[in-house]
C-alpha cells in the first residue's frame, strides 16, 4: 500500500511540475498572440515604420515562448501514456479525441502560419502575412481549446458510455463532450485570463524601459495595445468566472464547498471575503471552521446560484447527502457511503457481466448491461477506502481560490490605471512617484502569474481525489510503475525545464535590455 501511495503521489507531483512550467509560457503566448496581432494590423493600416519595429519587437518574444510552450507541452501530453495508462486506457476514445483535433487541426495550423509570421516579411505580400499572424493567434486559441475541453471532460464526464464488455468509457455524443457547459466556461475563462496576463506583461515590460528612459515612444505604441487588451481581458474574466463558479456549483458542489472551507451550508449563505482557516476543523467536531473571516452576506447563494435565497451545501452535506431545492424541499442526494456501496456492487455486478458473457448467456448479459448503466455513475466511488478519502485538500484549495480573487480585484483597477495613463501621461511623466508607478507594473507581471497558476490549482486541487470526477480515483489512473522510476524522471523533468526556463528569461531580457529596435529590424529581415 505504501508503494502505491508513493506512486500516486510521485506521479501527481511530475505532471503537476510539468503542467506548471507549461503553464508559464502559454497564457503569455495566447496573449501576445492577439497583441502582436493588433500591432500589425495597425503597422498595415499606417504604414508606419515604427508600428512596425514595435510589432517585430514583440513578436521576438512571443516566437521563444511559443517554440518552449510547445517542447514542454508535448511532455505533459505523453506523461498520459507513460504514468496515467490505465486512464488513458479506460477513456482513451473520448479524451484522445479533442487531443488528436488540437495536434491535426490547430497545432499544424499555427505551426504552418508561424514559419511564414517570422521568415516571410518580404516573401509574402503584406496582407497574406497578416493573415499569417491572425492565424498563428487564433491557432494557438483553438490549441487551447481543444485541450481545454479534454481537462473540462475530467471536470465533468459527459457523452459517453461504458461498455462492460471492452470495460472502457466509449463516446456517444462528439458534442456534448466539446459543447460541455464544463468546457465552454473553462475556455473562454482562460484564454480571456490570458489576454490579461499578456496585457499586463508589456504594461510591465514598458514600464522596465521607462524606469531607464529608454525607447520611450515604442513605449507608449506598445501600452496603447497593452492596456486596452488587458482591460478587456481583466473585465471578461470576471464575467467568465462568475459563469465558472455557477457551473462548479452544479457539477463540483464539493469543490465550491472547499472553495470556501464550507463545513455546514445553509440557506441564504454568505461568502468569505476574507478569512484563516481553523486547523483543527474536520467533518463532524464541532471546531469553528474560521480562526477569523470576513463573510458577506448571501454572496455564496448568489454565486453559486444566482439566487440569493439558494441553499449551498457544505462538506459535511455532501458527505451527507443533504441538500435542498429553491423551495426549501429536500433534493433526492445519495451519501457517500451509500455511493461507495453501490460503486462496489457495480463492481460484482461487471465481474458477473464477463462471467455471463463467457458463458454466452444473452438474457444475463442483456439485464446485467442495464443494470451496470443505471449505477455507473458510482462506479469510482467503489475505490474509496472511506467518504472522507473525497474530500480534496481543503486549506490549499481555499487559500488559492481567495489569492486568485484577490489578485483578480487589483488587476482589474491596476490596468484600468494603467489605460488612463495612456490617454493621460503628463499624470505620471515626471513625477517623483513615477519610479514607484514603473516598478509596481514590473511587479505586476510575476504576480498575474501567480494568480493563473492559483486558477489552475482551485480546478485541478478542488476535484481530488479524482483523476476523472466520480468515475476514477488517482490510485486506480496511475501506471503499473516503482515510485523510484517516477522520483527519477520527477528530478529529471526538473532540471530540465528549469534549464529552458532560465534559457527562456535570459533570451527575453536580452531582447528588453539589450536590443534597440534597429537591431530587431534586422534581425527579423
Amino acid at each position: 500500500m505504501n508503494e502505491l501511495v508513493n506512486v500516486v503521489d510521485w506521479s501527481r507531483a511530475q505532471f503537476a511540475l510539468t503542467a506548471i512550467y507549461h503553464w508559464l509560457f502559454v497564457p503569455l503566448t495566447l496573449g501576445l498572440g492577439v497583441i502582436v496581432a493588433i500591432m500589425e494590423t495597425i503597422y498595415h493600416r499606417t504604414k508606419s515604420e515604427k508600428w512596425l519595429a514595435t510589432t517585430k519587437f514583440w513578436m521576438t518574444i512571443f516566437g521563444v515562448n511559443f517554440a518552449i510552450g510547445v517542447a514542454t507541452g508535448i511532455i505533459l501530453e505523453f506523461e498520459f501514456g507513460t504514468n496515467w495508462s490505465n486512464y488513458s486506457w479506460f477513456v482513451g476514445d473520448i479524451f484522445g479525441a479533442p487531443l488528436a483535433i488540437e495536434g491535426i487541426l490547430a497545432f499544424f495550423m499555427e505551426s504552418t502560419f508561424i514559419a511564414v509570421m517570422f521568415f516571410g516579411w518580404k516573401k509574402v505580400s503584406p496582407r497574406f502575412h497578416l493573415a499569417s499572424t491572425w492565424l498563428t493567434a487564433i491557432g494557438a486559441t483553438l490549441s487551447a481549446l481543444w485541450i481545454l475541453v479534454a481537462n473540462a471532460w475530467m471536470q465533468y464526464p459527459t457523452g459517453c458510455e461504458f461498455n462492460p464488455a471492452t470495460m472502457r468509457n466509449e463516446m456517444t455524443s462528439f458534442w456534448a463532450v466539446a459543447c460541455s457547459p464544463m468546457a465552454m466556461s473553462k475556455f473562454f475563462h482562460t484564454v480571456l485570463s490570458a489576454w490579461t496576463l499578456g496585457g499586463v506583461f508589456v504594461v510591465g515590460v514598458c514600464g522596465w524601459m521607462l524606469l531607464r528612459k529608454r525607447n520611450v515612444a515604442h513605449c507608449q505604441r506598445s501600452l496603447k495595445v497593452g492596456a486596452w487588451v488587458g482591460v478587456i481581458g481583466i473585465v471578461l474574466t470576471s464575467i467568465t468566472g462568475d459563469s465558472s463558479a455557477v457551473t462548479v456549483a452544479k457539477y463540483q458542489p464539493m469543490k465550491l464547498a472547499a472553495m470556501e472551507g464550507l463545513y455546514k451550508g445553509d440557506f441564504k449563505q454568505s461568502i468569505v471575503a476574507a478569512g484563516i482557516l481553523n486547523p483543527a476543523k474536520k467533518p463532524g467536531n464541532n471546531e469553528n471552521p474560521y480562526i477569523f473571516d470576513i463573510s458577506i452576506p448571501y454572496g455564496l447563494s448568489f454565486l453559486a446560484t444566482h439566487d440569493p435565497n439558494a441553499f449551498v451545501p457544505g462538506i459535511e452535506d455532501i458527505l451527507n447527502g443533504v441538500s435542498y431545492d429553491s423551495n426549501g424541499k429536500p433534493l433526492n442526494t445519495v451519501p457517500y457511503a451509500e455511493r461507495m456501496q453501490r460503486g462496489k456492487q457495480l463492481q460484482e455486478l461487471i465481474a458477473q457481466y464477463d462471467v455471463a458473457s463467457r458463458a454466452g448467456n444473452k438474457v444475463a448479459v442483456d439485464s446485467l448491461h442495464k443494470a451496470i448503466n443505471a449505477d455507473f455513475k458510482y462506479f469510482g466511488y467503489g475505490y474509496l477506502d472511506s467518504p472522507e478519502e473525497a474530500i480534496p485538500d481543503v486549506p490549499l484549495t481555499f487559500y488559492t481560490f481567495h489569492f486568485m480573487v484577490t489578485v483578480g480585484g487589483y488587476l482589474m483597477a491596476f490596468l484600468l490605471i494603467a489605460l488612463l495613463f495612456v490617454y493621460k501621461p503628463a499624470i505620471v511623466d515626471g513625477k517623483k512617484w513615477s519610479r514607484l508607478w514603473y516598478w509596481l507594473c514590473i511587479i505586476t507581471i510575476p504576480l498575474t502569474y501567480l494568480c493563473s497558476a492559483s486558477g489552475w490549482i482551485v480546478a485541478e486541487v478542488g476535484r481530488q481525489p479524482w483523476t476523472i470526477q466520480d468515475l476514477m480515483p488517482n490510485k486506480v489512473a496511475i501506471s503499473d510503475l516503482s515510485a523510484g522510476y517516477v522520483q527519477t524522471t520527477f528530478w529529471i523533468f526538473a532540471v530540465v525545464f528549469t534549464a529552458l526556463l532560465i534559457a527562456d528569461v535570459s533570451i527575453i531580457c536580452r531582447q528588453i535590455s539589450r536590443k534597440s529596435l534597429t537591431d530587431l529590424d534586422k534581425i527579423n529581415n
